[in-house]
């Protein structure tokens, strides 16, 4: 249900001459005064957290799914991609080859998948790694993730690399990536001539390991000079009994 602006500004409105009825009436029972104002305030607040709240819902209704139009070309077989599974975030998709690929180690190629797409307007497609064949066999893909742009209207193709240790056969119609659809958000580039300043600053690969790493070797020198002092420190009871046994 869409957030009704008229029948939320009279609810308002009307909350505030309840208010005024109060400041204008005698305050002889300030505890009970107080509890109306409590309880007016929780009014307006359930009020517009359900507005809120059903205003997401509908959004969210909204972009639950959004239609990706498929052309398949001639050399496309088989069945067009689905999720397997409910929550699912990706289709898989089948190498649309003519005969089987070896992928030796450390080589890559080019996979068709035999489809174009027409991406929704401020969505991208992305293409990932099958995990399973990752884990068992070393096959990614050389730019995980790619990236479909919505104004590219050409067949789709994956870059597959083997980075096992043993050649892999890349099967007609078998299953070689997954693609997510995903919303987008283009930056507004602008130009500056400064920079906000950050307890980072210009610290790049593996700058927040040294930084850790010099805390912790500042924090061991630390501790090291401690225990020596606490070491060469003579106590007071073995100062005493030393210089009396030099008296006698």
């Amino acid at each position: 249900m869409p957030i009704n602006i008229k029948d939320f500004a009279s609810r308002v409105e009307g909350m505030a001459n309840i208010l005024g009825a109060y400041v204008e009436s005698s305050l002889k029972d300030k505890g009970q005064l107080d509890q109306q104002f409590k309880s007016v305030a929780k009014g307006i607040e359930d009020y517009v957290a359900q507005a809120v709240a059903e205003k997401l819902q509908d959004t969210v209704k909204v972009t639950k799914s959004v239609k990706l139009k498929v052309k398949t070309l001639p050399h496309f077989k088989g069945e067009l991609p689905e999720y397997q599974t409910t929550l699912a975030a990706g289709f898989d998709v089948c190498a649309q080859i003519d005969e089987a690929i070896t992928l030796v180690p450390g080589h890559r190629e080019l996979i068709p998948t035999g489809m174009c797409f027409e991406i929704p307007e401020g969505y991208e497609v992305q293409v990932r790694p099958r995990s399973g064949w990752a884990i068992k066999q070393g096959i990614s893909l050389v730019n995980t993730p790619g990236t479909i742009d919505a104004d590219y209207r050409g067949e789709v193709k994956v870059i597959l690399i083997n980075l096992g240790q043993e050649p892999v056969k890349i099967e007609p119609g078998q299953r070689i990536a997954q693609m997510v659809i995903a919303p987008l958000i283009q930056a507004e580039i602008v130009l500056a001539e400064d920079l906000s300043e950050t307890e980072r600053g210009e610290g790049g690969f593996g700058s927040t390991e040294k930084k850790a790493a010099a805390e912790d070797s500042a924090a061991e020198e630390v501790d090291s000079g401690d225990s020596v002092v606490a070491e060469t420190k003579p106590s007071k009871d073995t100062s005493d009994s030393s210089h009396d046994s030099v008296v006698h």
